[in-house]
């Protein structure tokens, strides 16, 4: 390992997976300074180690958008890079938003992960080309985006329909849950789902959305 070695901090909940991308990394010429199980533990050990990049997962326990968008605001010179097998719109946008400079699937050959770092170190994006065309797709031709974001509400069952009705009255999701007799955390489930399907970023806008639509 030279004295030049770019450092990175691996944040992902699977050990093997964790030990398989520092092996791609070490290959590459790359020092792996910590290696982090969850969201939290990942920002302590940025802000611990200070490397050149962080290597997050998206769904690892306490959150990677959340860990992105917290080393992003306290040391905004770290490259982030999430690593996940999610090719959800959503994911990829608020990735972006928290300040994400790429955006890698574990199906990437591991081969390819120094490569696509040192571009990220560089200055490059890193974002498969399967994902390239929803990014430009978000900024371009809103009312057709707008019109395939209704369609979608088709798809959202009557359960759906009644959570986000009830919100729309103004509940809170404790209150919505007690309506209808779920708990608070299936009430947030169906509202992340509500999300998703929509392509929206928040409960609000999903609200709106779905006014126009009934």
């Amino acid at each position: 390992m030279t004295a030049e070695a770019r450092r990175v901090v691996i944040a992902d909940d699977h050990p093997q997976l964790r030990a398989h991308i520092r092996r791609a990394l070490e290959a590459g010429g790359f020092e792996v300074c910590a290696e982090a199980a969850t969201g939290p533990q990942a920002v302590r050990f940025a802000e611990e180690h200070r490397p050149d990049a962080v290597l997050l997962d998206i769904h690892m326990p306490g959150g990677g958008i959340r860990a992105a968008a917290e080393i992003s605001q306290v040391l905004p010179e770290i490259a982030i890079v999430m690593l996940t097998v999610s090719r959800d719109d959503n994911d990829l946008f608020e990735s972006l938003r928290a300040g994400a400079s790429g955006y890698l699937l574990k199906d990437t050959d591991p081969g390819r992960l120094p490569e696509a770092l040192r571009g990220v170190l560089s200055g490059e994006a890193a974002i498969p080309r399967t994902l390239v065309a929803r990014i430009l797709d978000e900024f371009r031709e809103p009312g057709r985006r707008r019109s395939a974001r209704r369609s979608k509400a088709a798809l959202l069952t009557s359960r759906e329909w009644e959570v986000m009705g009830l919100l729309g009255e103004g509940l809170t999701t404790d209150e919505v849950a007690k309506r209808l007799f779920l708990s608070p955390t299936t009430v947030r489930v169906h509202i992340s789902t509500v999300l998703r399907k929509l392509r929206v970023k928040d409960r609000q806008a999903a609200i709106e959305l779905l006014r126009d639509e009934s």
